[in-house]
């Protein structure tokens, strides 16, 4: 059984049982006179009601237990620091623009006339590498964007306190995925299990997407309260000079596709969540605290 937070109130005759799911997430309250749940988002309701009556099982029975209707006893009302923590929404965040970010920094630290020289003759820099990279998740999120409707989507995702941050998150029918862009404009990418090979190079993208995946829906579950499994997807752009996927990684946790066959692969796979798992799962990842 997961373990809610359930806080009970008694004041003027009223009586509530204040639930949150284990990351702190205030999902609302029960009146326990009238039976009716409330909450300020419709979206949190399902959590809610599990909330409550898991709670309620579980004190069922018990000489202390909290039953509906039962007299109010005296307790204090819950205060400010009770409360969930705030939080802002994410989901307006646009493409790219934590590497834009990055980008504008590094551009400003090389100084005017170097960066333009670098620009000029596309000299191999950082603010160069940074705006690659946006440009890379820009074409991503083009691609999402096709997905219609029932998907919901977030784009760079700031994780914990070091600015780390997902590319893309995207939670739909068929599951919930981190999406990590690659931008490879000029470049030979090979691909073989866990090994992923640019110009014969070895770089850790399936490794890290696979950590990536595995902390968000660490982070996702925490907050939810029901498991939330996720899939890293790496996503190539550009490797004009050839695109070779040998073998994916065994483990399943991690996809490696080109950008332009995402859409088809996330509208092939079979439903795994319904609408309202949907709703409830993007509500918590567009809150800036779950990543916090």
């Amino acid at each position: 059984m997961t373990s809610w937070i359930v806080r009970r109130w008694a004041r003027h005759g009223h009586e509530r049982l204040y639930a949150e799911t284990p990351g702190g997430t205030a999902l609302g309250y029960l009146d326990v006179k009238t039976g009716r749940f409330h909450s300020d988002d419709l979206s949190n309701l399902p959590l809610l009601e599990a909330a409550i009556n898991d709670h309620l099982a579980s004190r069922r029975g018990a000489a202390s237990a909290v039953a509906v209707g039962a007299a109010p006893t005296a307790t204090r009302e819950p205060s400010p620091a009770d409360a969930a923590p705030a939080w802002t929404d994410i989901s307006g965040a646009r493409p790219g623009s934590a590497a834009r970010e990055q980008a504008v920094a590094a551009r400003a630290a090389q100084g005017r006339f170097t960066g333009f020289l670098a620009r000029v003759f596309d000299v191999r820099t950082e603010e160069r590498a940074w705006r690659i990279g946006a440009d890379g998740e820009e074409a991503v999120a083009a691609q999402i964007a096709t997905l219609g409707p029932q998907w919901r989507v977030l784009h760079a995702v700031r994780v914990g306190q070091r600015d780390a941050d997902i590319d893309h998150v995207v939670i739909g029918p068929a599951g919930v995925f981190t999406v990590n862009a690659k931008h490879h404009p000029h470049a030979s990418v090979w691909v073989g299990g866990d090994t992923f090979m640019v110009n014969g190079t070895r770089v850790p993208y399936v490794r890290n997407s696979r950590h990536e995946a595995g902390r968000a829906s660490r982070l996702l579950t925490e907050h939810a309260g029901f498991p939330v499994d996720v899939v890293g997807v790496v996503a190539v752009v550009g490797a004009h000079r050839g695109f070779t996927v040998k073998q994916q990684p065994r483990d399943g946790a991690v996809v490696v596709l080109a950008r332009r066959r995402l859409r088809a692969y996330l509208q092939g796979l079979p439903a795994r969540l319904d609408v309202r798992q949907v709703e409830a799962i993007g509500d918590i990842a567009r809150r800036s605290t779950t990543w916090r």
